[in-house]
């Protein structure tokens, strides 16, 4: 087993402060969401530009035009007006009312006249009907409480016998552009559509090296990915497909190795224990031997548990709490027994044998280092990342220095405090480690209030 001395009452913190946690929930934290949204803010910006670039465009021409037939009006009715005889002018009015929709008003001192708003607008109207009417001409927008455009002008051009002419108001109203909004949102959703596809192509086998890169972490090792795409990602699928193959290479010639120098040293260490057991008449000395051999038989079992921690054993339901039970068992030479406090957990997709084998490595670590005061307890818990099954072997030992805790789950690990005494190989966090990983887990060793440690494994609850 692996020897290591539990210290430090402090929990370990995690890196992930409080700010930064939310600050990165707040923002997207995948490739195609970020770029989609790059692309997506660039689009409707760009779309708004154009928008407003076309609004500013178009009101001086419309200003013009609509200065163009106040003119026209004006030029006419004026014209009708000298032409016909007096008696013939109401007539004439009448028809210009119904038809065109003009009133005409003698203008008198009295008159009550709002102007015309002082907008881009309103500018260029009035500019433009001056210059051609005459720089005494008067525009309003109302007079008398009368809306619309009016303008004034003379009959006989010397301004004694001046009017108003007023055209209806929506003729200066600003229609809402529904038809080139229409367009635009339809413009928008296809580039959006669009650019959703091009960064979701473009992503994909990005998606799929880290899904790939993730089971190798796990100790498992995927078919080779597919080397498609742009050049620059052609090169990397290509580089991790080499990558992947010389781990599985190196991993599979090591597990040979651990497995065959294993295998290999227990024939001779089993003759050493018979000749001890037969030549050794000192009963002192023949147990002292005897004790040696077990402990490098101890050590050639753990050489092979690592050696098998990344075998292909096939995931099946499992009920977690006969694995800890099992576990447990192992201890009952302890003065004091292990003491369980199992939650009820339904059976759970896990390879048992190698989860079994790592309960049973941390149940002998807290034999060995815990003080005799063992718990083990199950339960499930739900978080953000779905359903966890969680077990905990619980000691009242000197616990780990915090800055220790990732080192220690490094193979052939111990603490310097604890070597005087070792007698194991530092490997039994290693396999623990590996076993969680290869289980989409997690291995933690965490301060107890109080004193002691916490070896936490939480597993995803898979069932099926």
């Amino acid at each position: 087993m692996t020897s290591t001395a539990h210290g430090n009452d402090k929990q370990p913190r995690s890196h992930w402060h409080t700010g930064r946690f939310h600050s990165t929930r707040l923002f997207p934290r995948t490739l195609l969401t970020r770029t989609f949204l790059l692309i997506s803010a660039l689009i409707v910006v760009s779309v708004a530009t154009w928008l407003t670039l076309f609004s500013l465009a178009e009101r001086e021409p419309r200003a013009q035009q609509l200065a163009q037939l106040t003119v026209s009006a004006v030029n006419i009715t004026n014209a009708a007006l000298l032409a016909a005889s007096p008696a013939k002018r109401p007539a004439l009015l009448r028809d210009l009312a119904e038809t065109e929709g003009v009133q005409l008003y003698p203008a008198e001192p009295s008159d009550f006249i709002v102007p015309l708003a002082d907008t881009f607008f309103f500018r260029v109207l009035a500019d433009t009907t001056k210059r051609q009417l005459g720089p005494d001409t008067r525009l309003a927008s109302a007079v008398n409480g009368e809306e619309g455009l009016w303008v004034s002008f003379s009959l006989d051009g010397a301004g004694d016998d001046e009017y108003w002419l007023m055209l209806p108001g929506e003729h200066t109203a600003t229609r809402f552009p529904w038809h080139w909004i229409g367009w635009g949102s339809a413009s928008l959703a296809m580039a959006l559509l669009v650019a959703w596809l091009i960064v979701s192509r473009v992503t994909l086998p990005l998606r799929r090296l880290a899904a790939a890169a993730k089971e190798v972490g796990r100790g498992k090792y995927p078919a080779p990915l597919q080397e498609n795409g742009v050049i620059e990602l052609q090169q990397l699928t290509e580089a991790f497909n080499r990558m992947s193959e010389s781990l599985k290479s190196i991993d599979s010639e090591r597990a040979e190795v651990l497995a065959g120098i294993s295998h290999d040293l227990r024939t001779p260490l089993a003759r050493l224990r018979l000749e001890a057991e037969l030549s050794i008449s000192d009963d002192d000395a023949r147990l002292a031997v005897i004790e040696d051999i077990e402990q490098m038989d101890e050590i050639i079992a753990q050489f092979l548990n690592y050696a098998r921690s990344n075998s292909e054993e096939a995931s099946e339901p499992t009920d977690i709490n006969a694995l800890v039970c099992h576990a447990a068992s192992g201890q009952n030479r302890l003065p004091t027994p292990p003491n369980l406090v199992l939650g009820e957990l339904p059976p759970v997709l896990v390879r048992p044998k190698a989860l079994g084998r790592a309960i049973a490595n941390l149940t002998e670590n807290a034999r060995k280092y815990g003080g005799g005061d063992i718990t083990i307890e199950t339960r499930i818990e739900s978080g953000d990342d779905g359903s966890n099954i969680v077990i905990d072997v619980i000691d009242r030992g000197p616990g780990i220095p915090e800055g220790e805790v990732e080192r220690l789950k490094r193979p052939f690990t111990r603490l310097e405090n604890a070597r005087t005494n070792a007698t194991g190989t530092g490997l039994g966090l290693a396999i623990v480690d590996r076993i969680a990983a290869q289980h989409g887990g997690k291995f933690q060793l965490l301060a107890r209030p109080g004193g002691g440690l916490i070896a936490r494994l939480r597993l995803p609850a898979k069932r099926n």
